[in-house]
């Protein structure tokens, strides 16, 4: 699962780390990037013609009656993502990278967790990232929509999901799960919407070297999504 995460570098920022073109509107800074929200993404039509465009997080397949859909596709499991409806399609051409400056996850409670104020024991928020500050190259999938018998002027509305996949030895004590990272050497073939090898594709969705993330605890002020500040990240 990976449900929010951090986005604080500038598009052109990215842009450059990634090697794409940016001449968009970029959403602003946020340290509690949610569901829904827009968010930065990398995508290819091939060879080293990269684009940093934005996206919704949660995507929404073409066939989808409506969006509503998208709320419950912000992951795509790497072990099913050639099998569900939703995925296997984009996921054999429309494949992107998501950068995050860091990602949260819940630990579960213990006996000697803080309590709320019904008494019970509150998960453990850690923030994650790269030991070495730099971005994550999350892989992800994408998708345009828009409905049905639409005139030709409606705007198709591209969505996005994050891949996910078992976790390593770092994350393994707070989660069962973890985003998939590209290291750059993959990044091309990734993104390329030619690349039709699906062993080799799915060959790429494994963790992450268990040296590659740190993480600590941060403030239960995360859990709210209208919460919004690098206090957000702060070690407590």
């Amino acid at each position: 699962m990976c449900g929010r995460f951090v986005s604080t570098n500038s598009a052109e920022e990215i842009a450059n780390y990634f090697g794409a073109s940016f001449d968009g509107e970029a959403p602003p800074e946020n340290f509690n990037v949610a569901p829904t929200n827009d968010v930065l993404a990398v995508v290819s039509s091939g060879g080293d013609d990269r684009s940093l465009k934005a996206f919704h997080w949660g995507l929404v397949p073409i066939w989808a009656k409506d969006v509503k859909i998208g709320s419950s596709m912000i992951n795509a499991r790497s072990e099913t993502i050639n099998e569900k409806a939703a995925f296997k399609g984009v996921f054999r051409k429309y494949r992107c990278i998501i950068p995050m400056a860091g990602f949260y996850e819940w630990q579960a409670a213990h006996a000697d967790s803080p309590v709320n104020a019904k008494g019970k024991p509150v998960k453990q928020p850690m923030f994650i990232h790269r030991v070495d500050g730099e971005p994550l190259a999350v892989a992800g999938l994408w998708s345009a929509w828009r409905p049905k018998d639409s005139a030709p002027e409606t705007p198709w509305l591209h969505t996005c999901s994050v891949i996910t996949t078992a976790a390593n030895e770092t994350m393994a004590p707070v989660h069962d799960r973890m985003p998939v990272i590209l290291p750059a050497t993959l990044w091309a073939q990734w993104l390329d919407p030619a690349e039709n090898d699906l062993d080799a594709l799915l060959a790429m969705l494994v963790p992450a070297p268990d040296s590659l993330l740190t993480m600590h605890k941060v403030s239960t002020d995360v859990n709210n999504v209208r919460n919004n500040g690098a206090e957000l990240i702060a070690p407590i």
